[in-house]
C-alpha cells in the first residue's frame, strides 16, 4: 500500500503537465508502474490514486447495478470522472483539460499527501479546505478517531 504524507509547491507546465514531487513518487509501489488515476474531486480538486488504490474504488462501482436507475446514475458520474494517466521519464503526468478546469488549477498548484491518496489543489481553494483552528482540528479528530 503507498502511503503519501505532506504538502508541496508545484507548477503545471503550459502544456498542463505536473511534476510529481519525489518523496511521492518514490512512494509508488512499483506494481502500478507509470500508471495512474486521477478522478475530480467532490471538492474542488483532483484526486490521484495508484493503480492498487484504484481497483479497490473500481470494484465497489462497478458492481452497482445496471437495473437501477438511482445506482446506473451513481456509477456513470463516477466513471465519467476518472481518468488514467501515465508518469514519463521526466516524473510527469498530463492532467486532462476538464480536470484542470474542475480544480481551477492554475500555473501554481498544491499536492498533498493524503494517505493512500494524492490531492492537487489550487492554493488559494486549498486554504478555504483546511482547519484553522486547533481546537476545531482536536474535536474532529476526537469525533471521527475515538469511534
Amino acid at each position: 500500500m503507498a502511503f503519501f504524507t505532506s504538502e508541496y509547491e508545484c507548477k503545471l507546465d503550459a502544456k498542463g503537465r505536473l511534476v510529481l514531487p519525489s518523496k511521492i513518487k518514490g512512494n509508488l509501489p512499483e506494481v502500478s508502474g507509470n500508471q495512474l488515476v486521477i478522478m475530480k474531486g467532490f471538492d474542488p480538486s483532483l484526486v490521484v490514486y495508484t493503480m492498487q488504490e484504484y481497483k479497490k474504488i473500481h470494484s465497489k462501482f462497478a458492481a452497482l447495478s445496471d437495473f437501477d436507475a438511482a445506482q446506473r446514475k451513481l456509477k456513470r458520474q463516477f466513471f465519467k470522472n476518472v481518468s488514467e494517466v501515465e508518469l514519463d521519464g521526466a516524473g510527469r503526468f498530463l492532467i486532462p483539460k476538464g480536470w484542470i478546469e474542475h480544480a481551477k488549477l492554475e500555473k501554481e498548484v498544491i499536492v498533498i499527501g493524503a494517505g493512500n491518496t494524492v490531492e492537487i489543489w489550487n492554493p488559494d481553494l486549498y486554504k478555504e479546505y483546511l482547519i484553522e483552528d486547533s481546537e476545531e482540528y482536536s474535536d474532529m479528530a476526537k469525533k471521527f478517531l475515538d469511534e
